[in-house]
């Protein structure tokens, strides 16, 4: 009975007879069965099919399904005749040769036109596999979509993508296969919006996806957020009238996190998850996630302690891996230094967020608000001492090594600065002995230190405002590297916008450490303080804010007590830069008696600085005595 009933069945020839009929009648019979003899991996006889109907044929019954056709009119099976012709195109697709064909490039405009007008169905879901299946294997194709403004019908079908459905699939797939064959800073200039709705409904597939298409919008997601042309969307993301996409964000995220993933997976959603900070603010980590249309809720802390946790074990890990690969390797090789360079730049993204979260638990304290419990707070803090702990021991060990110079050593000093500004007693014995190597770090880029001593700054100033902070600084020397930094500041960046907090908060470090000169049995080097007085001149010669004048005053006048007139012209400092001095002096001596109302207490106090100091050296000085007691001018 079997055998008989194959007898019976229609075969391929039998098909490809039809196929080549004369009548429309029969080659429609042959396509019917087309879909039935051709199985996805046939290739040879979805070949032989292909060859036998030839394209003219599929361009007919294309048209006529689109209702373009000569018989439109008298046409009442066009939707059986687009059903059929997109399926049997997507049939033929599969074979690379027949998908990379100008025949079935020239078909993705009617593709698209016919997607513009579907909504869900089998259709849709076809053109989808057509334009996949068409624009990988040939570039053209994809050149095609975009002419055909493609990416504005993608934009429109993010309102019908139903959770966990086949289509979902395919969108998701073609979009991975335009970003990798187009440039992402084409997408982002040329089509803004419509990338920015298609980035918000992948990030909602993100987070109700429950398989293994999950970790592949994970992926996507990751590219387009890492890119540097990303920076466009964030603007208009969060212009959107409904910012769910970040909550739904917060939601993947912890999903990925709190389960046994690959390490890779992880990293990929803390890159995403730095990208979000870096939008909405810190306060991302603790939002709680209100999404009516999902039912999976996360704790308020639940991403924090998460993305605090991952960061710390990818930073342990990666620093082992970093200097496992410098300091132990047999040899470096061309793939070794490939490899510490990706490491480095994952290091980036788990550093970043330990500083966002550094100063997230900052504004906590400062607020005094209960945005989280008591438990998170010791468990964050406890979390942050163990990493600053591991990145001073890798401190260490380059230091051990002979090492100074390199964007990964200056990332960890970054780190550590922004940690210990906010807690100095962390890890103290570390820092005490390593603060010198630290701040005479260097960049990759860097001919000299600089950006290790700004890092550094905040925590500087914190520990000299007591005896014990100043006493580390002057003993190990690094006092001469504070004061070097602020010469550079001065004459580099006085005009630079937002520089001014740096350099006051410089300025403000070198004076709590002149202040206690004499307990601290500070020397000047003679050239560090003419260098010191000519730059601080410049800067208000260029900057006539009081606030500058009085600043660069007050370090001016401490650094006097060290010398005097003659020893100053005797070593190199020029007359232009005396006159400027003692001009400078005068003005902040004679500018409180001008301003009677002047209630500034900071400024007050620069002022006593400066009258203490001129009380103690102007016989030193007498061309500047002159000056102020008789109103001489140069």
């Amino acid at each position: 009975m079997e055998s008989q009933k194959e007898q019976q069945s229609p075969s391929l020839e039998d098909c490809l007879k039809l196929l080549k009929g004369e009548r429309d009648e029969q080659r429609l019979a042959g396509l019917l069965l087309v879909t039935k003899f051709c199985k996805g991996d046939d290739h040879a006889s979805i070949r032989r099919v292909y060859d036998a109907v030839g394209p003219r044929f599929l361009d007919r019954l294309l048209r006529t399904g689109m209702g373009t056709g000569p018989n439109e009119k008298n046409n009442n099976n066009r939707d059986a005749y687009l059903q059929l012709s997109v399926t049997v195109l997507a049939t033929f697709c599969r074979v690379q040769e027949i998908a990379f064909s100008q025949d079935m490039i020239s078909k993705i405009p009617a593709i698209v036109e016919i997607m513009s007008k579907e909504s869900v169905s089998p259709v849709l879901e076809e053109c989808y596999e057509l334009l996949y299946l068409i624009s990988s294997a040939n570039q053209e194709g994809v050149t095609a979509f975009f002419e055909s403004e493609g990416m504005r019908v993608l934009a429109s079908h993010v309102s019908i993508l139903e959770d966990g459905s086949h289509l979902v699939e395919l969108y998701i797939k073609l979009v991975q296969l335009l970003l990798s064959k187009v440039s992402l800073e084409f997408i982002v200039d040329t089509y803004l919006i419509e990338m920015s709705s298609i980035a918000a409904a992948l990030s909602r597939q993100f987070a109700i996806l429950h398989n293994a298409l999950k970790f592949d919008v994970l992926h996507l997601l990751s590219a387009i957020f890492s890119s540097q042309y990303s920076e466009t969307l964030k603007k208009t993301l969060c212009q959107m009238p409904e910012n769910k996409w970040s909550g739904y964000l917060l939601l993947g995220i912890v999903a990925v996190l709190q389960n046994r993933v690959a390490p890779v997976e992880k990293l990929h959603a803390l890159i995403l998850s730095e990208w979000a900070i870096s939008i909405i603010g810190e306060r991302w980590l603790i939002n709680r996630v209100k999404l009516p249309d999902l039912q999976e809720q996360v704790s308020p802390d639940r991403c924090l302690l998460l993305v605090l946790e991952s960061s710390r074990v990818e930073i342990a890990v990666l620093l082992n891996d970093i200097a496992y690969l410098k300091y132990e390797a047999s040899k470096i090789t061309s793939s070794t230094i490939e490899s510490i360079f990706s490491k480095q730049q994952h290091l980036s993204i788990a550093f970043s967020l330990i500083e966002k979260i550094v100063r997230l638990i900052s504004t906590i304290v400062e607020e005094e608000g209960n945005l989280i419990d008591d438990d998170t707070f010791v468990k964050v803090v406890n979390g942050l001492n163990e990493t600053s702990d591991v990145v001073l021991c890798y401190l260490q060990d380059a230091k051990d090594h002979g090492q100074r110079k390199g964007d990964d050593l200056l990332a960890s000093v970054r780190v550590i600065g922004s940690y210990l500004a906010e807690s100095p007693m962390a890890g103290k014995d570390k820092v005490t002995g390593l603060l010198d190597y630290m701040l005479s770090v260097e960049g990759e880029d860097e001919t000299s230190p600089f950006s290790s001593v700004l890092f550094l700054m905040p925590l500087l100033c914190q520990i000299t405002m007591n005896s014990e902070g100043c006493n580390i600084i002057v003993s190990s020397g690094s006092y001469k590297a504070i004061l070097e930094f602020l010469v550079k500041m001065v004459t580099q960046n006085a005009h630079a916008a937002g520089e001014s907090s740096s350099i006051f908060l410089t300025c403000d470090t070198v004076l709590n450490l002149l202040i206690k000169r004499v307990e601290l049995q500070l020397l000047l080097d003679v050239s560090l303080s003419i260098n010191l007085l000519k730059a601080l001149t410049y800067w208000t010669e260029k900057d006539h804010n009081p606030s500058v004048v009085m600043m660069a005053s007050s370090i001016c006048a401490l650094i006097l007590d060290y010398t005097s007139e003659e020893a100053l012209m005797s070593s190199g400092l020029d007359k232009y830069t005396r006159d400027q001095l003692y001009l400078l002096i005068a003005k902040s001596l004679s500018s409180p008696r001008q301003d009677a109302t002047n209630d500034d207490e900071s400024d007050l106090d620069l002022y006593e600085i400066i009258a203490s100091g001129y009380s103690r050296w102007a016989s030193r000085f007498p061309g500047m005595k002159r000056m102020v007691d008789g109103g001489q001018t140069f």
